[in-house]
């Protein structure tokens, strides 16, 4: 997903103020190392329990049920994804109404083919079912950066927009 801020009008997706920009994980807490003590940190105290967390990251991008190649998010290398959701602007038309969540590497990566039922419109919580390789997937995206998309089991006049949360690079296997 390409962020260009600080433009107006600005292109969809984009802010129109600028932005900050981080090349890794963002940390946040004021206790980094715990000091064995075993007590938690008092306000503005530097001293106890590690009390330090990552921030969660979320992309969206608009897709169609006639198209995977539209979606362009990309979760870094040693990411654990969170939640994902489908939020149907246009109903998913045609036999079959489902789609699948996955890579360009494996379709089926983050979900079974078929999983995600877009015949209705509104937000669909999507999850990786019970297969261990999706679920591993979630754990863990792997060592290379991965590129999601979404497999419609047949084309049609769906529309929606793909939002999904992670964690940057908490290397969780």
């Amino acid at each position: 997903m390409e962020i260009n801020g600080g433009q107006s009008p600005n292109p969809a997706g984009s802010p129109v103020w600028p932005a900050s920009t981080f090349t890794g994980p963002l940390v946040a807490g004021n206790v980094q190392n715990n000091d064995g003590a075993g007590t938690l940190a008092v306000v503005g105290g530097y001293n106890g329990l590690a009390n330090t967390g990552y921030a969660e990251m979320i992309q969206t991008a608009k897709v169609t049920q006639a198209s995977a190649a539209g979606t362009v998010i990309v979760i870094p290398a040693q990411s654990q994804i969170i939640a994902i959701d489908l939020m149907v602007t246009t109903a998913w038309t045609g036999a079959a109404k489902t789609a699948g969540i996955g890579t360009t590497a494996s379709a089926t990566a983050l979900t079974t083919a078929g999983a995600v039922d877009g015949s209705a419109l509104g937000r669909i919580a999507v999850t990786p079912g019970t297969g261990a390789t999706q679920i591993g997937n979630w754990v863990n995206v792997g060592t290379t950066d991965i590129q999601v998309i979404v497999t419609s089991t047949n084309t049609g006049s769906g529309v929606g927009y793909l939002s999904v949360r992670y964690v940057q690079g908490i290397n969780l296997s």
